[in-house]
């Protein structure tokens, strides 16, 4: 097999119990991470931003179980069983120490494994939050925050697992990435290559985005019940929290939506802004772009955790 480089990063699989974990080695020298995406994205995501730590960073990525090219496993999607895979991996690759660095669902992951191996240096954790509590969506009730969220994830359910026709794979949907890719201003390959990564096919020859609408129910329900903040006061080891500095409005008919996640952007980091001041291990840092942050600016993404990871060995 042909040694891994950031220009020709080399395609791995994990066997772990009863799937398969898909991971892409990108090799390079330095201090070790593992890069982990966002929910129904894949390993795609971090090409660009992989490709530059890999110059002075030991890199590693990999599709999130019932994600890309991993397998779904045969028991429901739960946070112990991710932390597993994350283990497996990082043992199978002989990097056992590395600082795991996710975006949204990933970086809830990276802050769960350090808190759960002690061994693990540090973690970053880039604009990765859960729904929060009531009382951080600053300026709106109880009850309209329940019935907001509500509402939220029943527009996510709708969307989990959707099928669609083999001919519609060119016509909508990589035509709506590559507008997307348009609008962010991205190298369209990079949004291409993630949903031809992700794409399951049904019996019937219909297809669909993975993770498969069973796990990725069980995945949204996991992801909701999340409190970070309990963790981020346990952890004694450094974790940079990176958060987006910028909403896209919805607008028209989703303006409820802009509405409930300004609120909650405004208790979110007013609570993050107090941890840090109380708990040193805890950097907050943000960045001038939306939650797609990967994905706009990815250079500026790794300039950040590139700074973090000299300050983390610095210390130790």
């Amino acid at each position: 097999m042909p040694s891994p480089t950031p220009d020709s990063p080399v395609e791995l699989t994990v066997e772990r119990g009863d799937l398969a974990l898909a991971v892409r080695d990108h090799g390079g020298t330095g201090a070790p991470l593992l890069l982990l995406h966002g929910a129904s994205r894949t390993l795609a995501d971090w090409s660009v931003a992989a490709a530059d730590l890999a110059t002075d960073h030991r890199v590693v990525s990999m599709d999130l179980r019932a994600h890309g090219r991993s397998g779904p496993g045969d028991t429901p999607w739960t946070f112990p069983a991710v932390l597993d895979d994350v283990e497996a991996v990082l043992d199978a690759c002989g990097i056992p120490e590395a600082i795991p660095v996710g975006h949204s669902l990933g970086g809830m992951v990276a802050a769960l494994y350090a808190d759960a191996r002690p061994r693990t240096p540090a973690a970053v954790n880039l604009d990765g939050v859960g729904q929060g509590r009531p009382e951080q969506y600053v300026g709106l009730d109880r009850e309209t925050v329940l019935q907001g969220l509500a509402r939220a994830r029943r527009f996510s359910e709708a969307a989990m697992g959707r099928t669609f026709p083999p001919e519609a794979l060119e016509t909508t949907v990589l035509a709506q990435q590559a507008a997307m890719a348009k609008a962010l201003d991205i190298a369209p390959e990079v949004l291409d290559e993630g949903v031809r990564r992700a794409l399951g096919e049904t019996p019937d020859g219909q297809l669909y985005l993975r993770p498969e609408r069973e796990r990725a129910l069980e995945m949204l329900d996991r992801m909701n019940e999340l409190d970070l903040f309990p963790v981020y006061r346990r952890l004694d080891r450094p974790v940079l929290v990176v958060r987006a500095g910028r909403l896209v409005a919805q607008g028209g008919e989703l303006a409820w939506f802009d509405e409930l996640m300004a609120a909650y952007v405004k208790g979110l980091d007013r609570d993050l802004g107090e941890l840090a001041a109380a708990h040193p291990h805890l950097t907050v840092r943000t960045l001038d772009a939306s939650h797609a942050m990967l994905l706009e600016c990815p250079r500026e993404v790794a300039g950040l955790v590139r700074s973090f990871t000299a300050a983390v060995r610095s210390r130790s």
